[in-house]
């Protein structure tokens, strides 16, 4: 049997990178893909990540991984585990739905399935409101929901050397505006994950296929209630391009039996010149630093930084600004309880719009099994 060797694992990692770096400028060749194409998908899940800036790349050890990076399925240690998300964004109009379920098949191979769901319910259109006399008419308002769901079926296992793990996702998208379009897409997630000697390293590239959305639009919805001179939609197919995420993590021991657990990822965007760090038209990159403080593997607290932008100040100067995140957690019996509090977005100098978003979400491994990584919280 073929044995890779102890350098291989940084030889898969440095490979996959390449290769995604080179078909992303092929992809854009091939047809008009818009910025920030099916961004729901990249909101997080799981309020423990969440608080730490979204650096789980690396560290994921629980059913969260299927969205995260599916390789890190095998890390799970027992052998049924899920975890459930809500949050509300916008003081509560946005509804931010998540869950995920994992199993490990074998010693080797693991599972999962994840559920999300972004959507805004009760919109009131108001179009018709006017009737053709002229009057006003509130039995002529029809409400409507705008949603986003997707499906991820992933598989992971581990390969030769000990600590290297590959896996992928399949996923299938839909998302929906009222009766008036909704849209079918589908795409593929691949990650590595390899854990030597203490240290954590992860890769996950989304979209590696390229994602595509084929959106059909009801032109007669439209068309019922235009303004003179309005352009009516009409069928397209939206493509989201790769997105490469690089993370490190490793744990350290405190006095006190308290630990630090330190995580940091780079992510890659290559859909355009975006306002980060790192910012080219070819590819810009996002570095995020996350950090868990533990005490005997019960309590935690949690705090991340990441999301920096360029913004202008009221003297027309710039200065950099950066999202940050706080978060806490218990465990205890199987039972995980985290909390989160995310700003949602990088805000102007001065402004007051509330974007803070308070994020609840549990988690319970039933059950345990041989293998998996120890326990990091």
């Amino acid at each position: 049997m073929l044995q890779l060797s102890a350098c291989r694992p940084w030889a898969v990692l440095l490979g996959v990178s390449a290769a995604l770096g080179l078909a992303a400028p092929a992809a854009r060749a091939q047809t008009n893909t818009p910025k920030y194409s099916n961004e729901f998908l990249n909101l997080g899940a799981g309020a423990r990540s969440l608080g730490m800036g979204k650096t789980q790349v690396s560290l994921a050890d629980d059913a969260t991984a299927g969205y995260w990076n599916p390789a890190a399925l095998t890390n799970i240690r027992t052998k049924y585990d899920g975890v459930l998300m809500h949050s509300e964004l916008f003081s509560g109009v946005v509804k931010n739905d998540y869950a995920a379920f994992a199993m490990p098949l074998d010693e080797k191979s693991a599972i999962g399935v994840t559920l999300l769901r972004l959507g805004v319910d009760n919109i009131a259109d108001t179009r018709a409101l006017v009737n053709e006399y002229g009057y006003i008419q509130y039995d002529r308002i029809t409400y409507f929901s705008v949603a986003d769901y997707a499906l991820l079926l992933s598989y992971a296992r581990k390969l030769g050397p000990e600590g290297l793990s590959v896996g992928g996702s399949g996923k299938l998208i839909y998302r929906n505006v009222g009766s008036y379009a909704n849209a079918y897409g589908f795409g593929v997630d691949v990650g590595v994950q390899y854990n030597h000697k203490g240290w954590r390293l992860g890769l996950m590239a989304r979209d590696i296929t390229t994602t595509f959305n084929a959106w059909s639009i009801d032109a007669d919805k439209f068309k019922a209630n235009t303004i003179p001179g309005e352009a009516i939609p009409t069928n397209t197919t939206e493509i989201t391009l790769p997105r490469l995420v690089l993370g490190a993590g490793r744990q350290f021991t405190l006095p006190a039996q308290f630990t630090a657990l330190v995580a940091a990822d780079l992510e890659a965007t290559t859909d355009g010149q975006r306002n980060t760090l790192i910012s080219a038209k070819p590819v810009s990159v996002d570095p995020r630093v996350g950090v868990e403080i533990g005490y005997r593997n019960l309590a935690f607290l949690r705090g991340g930084v990441g999301n920096y932008q360029k913004i202008t100040t009221f003297d027309m100067s710039q200065q950099w600004k950066g999202q940050y995140s706080l978060g806490a957690g218990v465990a205890f019996s199987g039972l995980r309880v985290d909390l989160a509090l995310s700003r949602l977005a990088v805000e102007k100098l001065g402004s007051t719009s509330q974007t803070n978003s308070l994020i609840v979400s549990l988690g319970y491994g039933l059950g345990s099994r041989q293998g998996g990584l120890p326990s990091i919280r």
